[in-house]
């Protein structure tokens, strides 16, 4: 994946005026609030079965 993913908002202000950091991948920085942080992608969640047990209906 060569492609950057980029927010469309601050997630502290929720200003849309973001630019990419110097600290490197998935860095930005908010010009409204000069805050810095970084997005960073954790991986791909498991379905769910009907065979899980997370507190259905019991019979």
């Amino acid at each position: 994946m060569s492609e950057r993913a980029a927010p469309f908002f601050c997630p502290y202000c929720g200003d849309e005026d973001l630019r990419p950091n110097e600290q490197g991948h998935g860095a930005w920085e908010c010009a409204a609030c000069s805050r810095a942080f970084q997005l960073k992608f954790l991986g791909l969640l498991a379905p769910v079965t009907s065979g899980d047990s997370t507190g259905g209906e019991e019979i």
